[in-house]
């Protein structure tokens, strides 16, 4: 069960695949870009970061950034992409209903990008990734068994 949540089977034509790889690093490079920013402005944005869910402004920004830094990295190669969108989700559900009330236009960025997580949270990453080669391995170690 867990191994067909981490490596699913279906949206693997070679098409979707390649929409899944466009969108995963489209995506990834634009919320890549979003954490660069953050690490480069931390000393001030530490003291006016939005202290989300009581966390703070230090410790929210630093989840902020592991969100659009680390996760973003993991997303774009296709590596463990269905647990890496989890906090990319929540990240993005807090901004939108938390920080911007829900409010356009302020939140719509926010918006977008939790509905395109969501979507490749769905999807998973195709078979354009790394995902999809280590799936590879294990069934052609697992057919060698048999």
């Amino acid at each position: 069960m867990f191994y067909n949540f981490l490596f699913p089977q279906s949206f693997r034509g070679k098409g979707v695949s390649f929409l899944i790889l466009c969108l995963r690093v489209f995506f990834g490079i634009l919320f890549f870009t979003h954490g660069i920013d953050k690490m480069a402005n931390f000393n001030e944005l530490s003291q006016t970061f939005p202290n989300v869910l009581g966390f703070g402004s230090y410790m929210s920004l630093m989840v902020s950034i592991f969100c659009e830094f680390c996760c973003s990295l993991f997303l774009i190669t296709g590596l463990m992409v269905r647990i890496t969108v989890i906090p990319m989700i929540i990240s993005m559900a807090v901004a939108f209903f938390d920080v911007h009330d829900g409010m356009f236009p302020q939140g719509e960025l926010s918006l977008i990008y939790l509905v395109m997580f969501v979507i490749l949270y769905i999807t998973g990453p195709g078979r354009f990734s790394i995902d999809y080669l280590i799936d590879k391995k294990i069934q052609s170690e697992r057919n060698a068994e048999h």
